[in-house]
């Protein structure tokens, strides 16, 4: 994160448990830093309150494992888009 670089990437894609950092940890501290990039929270926990605070969180969607790859890319072009359009309004 110290080498985080605002517009340097489109969109990330993290999973909620990774070593060290959460990937809802992630989450808020992007959005604590003011970046509105899109993240893709994916994970194995299906608890409905960790899905609730990464939506919360701001998170562009939340898919549980096994991630088939169709949806996976459905919802990385839709964040895309959504990257498009605030890059067109500003």
């Amino acid at each position: 994160m110290a080498e985080f670089e605002p517009d340097r990437f489109d969109c990330l894609i993290t999973d909620v448990s990774m070593p060290g950092l959460s990937g809802i940890d992630l989450l808020r501290h992007q959005r604590s830093i003011g970046s509105t990039m899109p993240l893709i929270v994916i994970t194995a926990d299906t608890n409905p309150a960790t899905r609730s605070r990464a939506i919360r969180c701001g998170a562009h969607a939340y898919l549980t494992k096994p991630i088939e790859t169709e949806v996976l890319l459905q919802h990385l072009q839709s964040a895309l888009r959504r990257t498009a359009f605030r890059s067109d309004a500003e």
